[in-house]
């Protein structure tokens, strides 16, 4: 069902990170000419690709592409509005994202996931579910190796699991799955896209060239948005935890139009919020034809990502969980909601989003009290301070202890900022492992 795109007479690669890089070798291996633009290159990366025979060039916004140039490779770090592509457009040459170009090889086949939230974890878990069925099978994309890096290093992988990012979606012109999903959509971006609807349209190409036997498991809020891009083709169902949903999450369990399908209590996924997020996945795994029982299976030996609700220590009956990756409202909401008890949070940085009342109901409902860091906390304790105690603490040390005298035994200490990371950190990782590191201190404190 692929479609293979020729080996260009010259590529033009946009960024030399992981994506950008591995394009390039790929292009590379197939003896096309390649140019790698990057805004910040060093001289001896440049170096090594020239030995390597590429081009490769500290480029500024405005750099020329070779006049025989017949095709563009975007990395998802370079948004659709940059210098480069308008260039490139105006030129009437063809561009692709690297994910594109790296399926455009693959010869298996491909379930794609994306969604505003939880799209790794449903893929990580996807992809082990399909290797305990006895499949060579990744996890590629936006979580784990770019796709062209596996077309490079693992060429004879049975099924990928692609999670597509709107950064990646929003330039994709030909991309096809046998299985797309769609979780979810809530605000996030925005900074990146010009508004609400083109980050919808972006999340939209995931379905764009659906035909045939192609399945397509969206939300029922989504469906018929997302239906419109494909014109109608494929075979769709909705899932979620409503009757009328084709999968739908219940008691623990996926059901499949009235029938248990598979069997998920006790597991990470037992929660509102993963619940019906593996009632997607099942619906793919179900139409393929997998044995769920591996699926439950991987599931109760899942392990979390790093940063997304991961248990770091449970000190004096208080659990501090690491869900630093929480860069939305919607994740924030999520967290409050798989937690299980009730939740101390801490929350603050850099805001994307301005509508501070949509968690206001969960926050009333799920948190004894948030503890507000970073140049968010003001406008959140303006807004929350109605519906939860809120204490200005400022740095995330002061957070985490402040929440950890207040916490009774039962409770969680949860970091989930709900906004991004770079007024204090260098990123959400470096948020997470600080938070990990003052938990491990008191509970070590707590030990002596």
């Amino acid at each position: 069902m692929m479609s293979r795109m020729s080996t260009p007479h010259h590529a033009v690669i946009l960024g030399a990170g992981e994506s950008g890089t591995h394009a390039a070798a790929l292009l590379l291996r197939e003896g096309a000419r390649v140019t790698i633009f990057d805004r910040a290159l060093a001289p001896a990366d440049a170096d090594a690709w020239r030995a390597r025979g590429a081009d490769a060039r500290t480029a500024s916004p405005e750099e020329a592409f070779p006049t025989d140039c017949d095709l563009v490779v975007a990395s998802p770090g370079i948004p659709v509005e940059h210098p480069w592509l308008a260039q490139a457009r105006a030129r009437g040459m063809a561009i692709v994202p690297e994910f594109e170009l790296g399926w455009s090889r693959f010869r298996g086949r491909v379930i794609a996931i994306t969604g505003t939230n939880g799209k790794s974890t449903i893929a990580k878990w996807l992809a082990e579910s399909l290797r305990a069925a006895g499949f060579r099978a990744a996890p590629v994309g936006n979580y784990g190796p770019s796709v062209c890096r596996a077309m490079l290093e693992t060429p004879d992988l049975e099924w990928l699991v692609i999670e597509a990012s709107s950064f990646q979606l929003e330039l994709a012109r030909h991309f096809r799955a046998d299985m797309s999903i769609l979780l979810n959509i809530a605000p996030n971006h925005l900074d990146r896209h010009p508004s609400m609807a083109a980050y919808v349209a972006a999340k939209a190409k995931l379905f764009a060239n659906a035909r045939g036997r192609d399945l397509c498991v969206t939300p029922a809020a989504w469906r018929a948005r997302m239906q419109a891009e494909a014109d109608g083709r494929g075979v769709w169902l909705t899932f979620g935890d409503a009757e009328t949903d084709d999968f739908q999450w219940r008691d623990g369990r996926v059901w499949d139009r009235g029938a248990a399908l598979l069997d998920l209590r006790g597991t990470y996924f037992d929660n509102p919020v993963l619940g019906p997020h593996a009632a997607a996945a099942a619906a793919a795994l179900h139409a393929a034809e997998l044995p769920l029982e591996t699926a439950a299976a991987a599931a109760r030996a899942f392990e979390p990502l790093p940063h997304r609700m991961q248990r770091v220590a449970e000190v004096n009956g208080v659990a501090f969980i690491d869900d630093s990756k929480a860069t939305t409202l919607a994740a924030l909401g999520a967290a409050l909601a798989m937690a299980g008890r009730p939740v101390r949070l801490i929350a603050g940085g850099r805001l994307k989003e301005l509508d501070l009342d949509t968690v206001k109901e969960m926050l009333a409902q799920h948190a004894r009290g948030v503890y507000l860091i970073g140049e968010a906390a003001e406008k959140m304790a303006d807004c929350w301070c109605s519906s939860v105690p809120c204490v200005r603490s400022g740095s995330l040390d002061a957070a985490v202890r402040a929440a950890w005298r207040d916490a009774q035994q039962g409770e969680a200490i949860i970091l989930s900022p709900g906004c991004s990371s770079f007024d204090q950190f260098a990123d959400y990782k470096e948020r997470g492992t600080t938070f990990q590191r003052i938990a491990t201190a008191i509970a070590v404190e707590q030990d002596t």
